[in-house]
């Protein structure tokens, strides 16, 4: 982690993805949610729910590894299609909004996008 960016990951941007306090789990809340998008996650997330038991039966069962590690796979791509999916609302929305408040909100969520990036290209 960059000395620049001190608070790290986990710091709250005021008007951007909603509340400032970011010391309560759960106490930020996304500007805005397309319907649409949000119901695409939900059923990609129970499917994978689903695959992920899957595995586990899978595991239980001895089954060859090379049929666990493709099915594994696949729960990770599914699980990339749900934060692609959340990146472009938080880009449009969350990010948008504090990026055009400038100012210290601005430099806020440019680090938190950094930080996220770096996240998740792992």
């Amino acid at each position: 982690m960059s000395q620049d960016m001190p608070d790290g990951p986990a710091t709250a941007v005021a008007g951007g993805c909603g509340a400032a306090d970011a010391d309560h789990a759960g106490g930020r809340h996304a500007v805005a949610v397309d319907p649409e998008a949000k119901a695409r996650n939900l059923r990609r997330l129970r499917r994978i729910e689903g695959q992920v038991r899957g595995l586990q039966r899978m595991v239980e069962e001895d089954r060859y590894c090379a049929d666990i590690m493709t099915q594994i796979a696949s729960v990770h791509e599914a699980l990339r299609a749900v934060g692609r999916e959340l990146m472009r609302n938080h880009l449009r929305h969350c990010a948008a909004a504090a990026i055009r408040t400038g100012g210290a909100e601005a430099d806020a969520m440019y680090d938190e996008l950094l930080n996220l990036i770096y996240r998740t290209v792992r």
